[in-house]
């Protein structure tokens, strides 16, 4: 967002020696209040074009492929966003009052320097979600041109570079330049896509749902599918780590929402819009994706149910030439309407990755990296160290099956997330009364100054209860099923809650200063 204008209006609203501070760049700089113009719309169409990506659609095919029916996964999905909007909600707050990004506002509970522990964590798993959701585009974009251009599959032979075939690796890296290109062009330019690419995603998917039903002539078998479970505790033994996963899913958010309500014109504005944006559109593009997907299951007789809760398979069986397996024609004939499908849903594929991507997972670990050095990393470069993290963490290997994807990846980082998120919310709305100082969290000697070691010993204990669940879930261990196996799956309440309380507790206790 680095905008020399913008810095020096930030510094006419603070005290004159915040100009020299070492933790002071415009990047980092509290938004002057004349720059706060985020209105309702922007807030849900920010979360609207963030929810409708192909993770968010395929989140209900996980749930049923582990046995609930359709209700019972979109319950869980519904039920674990309206948790994580609470956190969401309540971190935002001071975003909004104050104008300050997620890493100085975590200055309050962690200390000036401290601080750079939790967004380092939150960077790294950004990191990682940047590399998934990146892939996930790169892979779309293959598909397709797979499917207009067979040979393309073929480029390289069997040559593989760190674990990618040669059209994988140039497709992730068309992707990825993509996404480092819209953010150089700073937080303007971030809210423009938004609010263009909500509706645009929301209607493709729409005009696919129509044509799923219409073709298959009524709504598919898949909504009269029965349940797996055949009594309530083998049920809640799935929905329990399914709910964890699912508040997992936008836990990220609930640390670093900050980064976007700090532009915003008031707390109705950024408050009424999540609500309206977050819940909602995860429980309705999930359950369009129910819909497409039991559609075309009546359509693509004999395929795997499993390849068609990708709705990039089913396009791509859309735009191809040859009859899709148990169709003795392809599903479109005219070789001009088939080029035309095809562009535009590779044009929605695409906007829809790259939304979610830029702003979930390249704000947050960009502001992060720029908290480590203000004066040497910008919003810029932190965004560039983000991308290249993201290829570095090599994200394909964490998509290399469901059990890793949900029990190791969403799991594994809640518990690491949901002790920040605790001792944030303690910190600001019960220890500090929604009061902060703000020239002294950008001061090396103020009242935030150094390292709050209560903080970072209330984030270590409410990690360590998860940390043997972890291992064994990973296979870094091997023993009997034990207590620590039996928390894990309530990783992020378990970190959330007792991170919160020891911290609070702590502080309470500690003199004043």
């Amino acid at each position: 967002m680095h905008d020399p204008k913008l810095a020096a209006e930030a510094l006419a609203e603070l005290p004159a020696d915040i100009a020299d501070s070492p933790l002071f760049n415009g990047d980092l700089a509290p938004v002057p209040k004349g720059r706060r113009d985020w209105t309702t719309y922007n807030f849900a169409a920010l979360w609207i074009s963030m929810a409708h990506c192909i993770p968010t659609y395929m989140l209900a095919g996980g749930l049923i492929s582990v046995g609930m029916n359709w209700w019972q996964a979109l319950l869980t999905i519904g039920l674990g966003n309206i948790i994580v909007l609470g956190p969401i909600l309540l971190n935002a707050h001071p975003g909004t009052k104050y104008g300050i990004p997620f890493p100085v506002l975590a200055r309050s509970s962690f200390g000036t320097v401290g601080a750079n522990v939790p967004a380092v964590l939150r960077a790294i798993v950004a990191c990682g979600w940047f590399g998934i959701q990146t892939f996930i585009g790169g892979e779309a974009v293959k598909t397709f041109l797979e499917a207009l251009w067979p040979a393309y599959a073929g480029l390289g032979g069997g040559v593989q570079i760190l674990g990618l075939s040669i059209p994988s690796a140039i497709t992730f890296l068309v992707f990825w330049a993509l996404n480092i290109l819209i953010i150089y062009r700073g937080m303007d330019a971030v809210r423009v896509f938004e609010n263009w690419a909500a509706p645009l995603v929301l209607v493709m998917a729409a005009v696919l749902m129509i044509w799923a039903v219409s073709v298959a002539g009524g709504l598919g078998p898949m909504l009269s599918q029965p349940s797996k479970f055949e009594s309530f505790g083998a049920f809640w033994k799935v929905f329990i780590p399914s709910l964890t996963g699912m508040i997992g899913f936008w836990a990220t958010l609930s640390l670093n929402i900050p980064d976007f309500t700090r532009f915003g014109k008031g707390q109705k504005e950024q408050m009424l819009g999540q609500t309206l944006g977050l819940p909602t559109t995860m429980i309705a593009f999930s359950a369009m994706g129910v819909v497409i997907t039991s559609a075309s299951h009546a359509i693509l007789v004999g395929t795997p149910v499993e390849k068609l809760w990708d709705p990039v398979f089913i396009l791509a069986q859309l735009t191809s030439a040859a009859p899709p397996p148990g169709l003795a024609e392809p599903l479109i004939a005219s070789p001009g309407i088939r080029l035309l499908v095809a562009v535009v849903a590779l044009f929605g594929v695409a906007v829809a990755t790259i939304s979610v991507n830029i702003a979930a997972n390249v704000v947050s670990p960009a502001n992060d990296f720029a908290n480590l050095a203000p004066r040497l990393i910008s919003f810029k470069t932190g965004g560039l160290i983000t991308g290249l993290l993201g290829i570095a963490i090599m994200p394909w290997k964490l998509l290399s099956s469901a059990e890793v994807y949900i029990f190791n990846w969403l799991i594994g980082y809640s518990a690491l997330l949901g002790p920040i998120a605790g001792i944030m919310v303690a910190d600001y709305w019960l220890l500090r009364n929604k009061t902060l100082d703000v020239p002294d969290l950008y001061r090396p000697n103020g009242r935030y100054a150094g390292v709050n070691w209560i903080a970072i010993a209330a984030l270590f204990i409410g990690v360590l209860p998860n940390l043997p669940g972890f291992l064994q879930s990973a296979k870094l261990t091997q023993m009997e099923p034990g207590f620590f196996d039996a928390i894990y799956p309530y990783a992020w309440f378990t970190g959330f809650l007792l991170a919160g309380g020891l911290y609070l507790l702590a502080m309470k206790r500690k003199p004043a200063r």
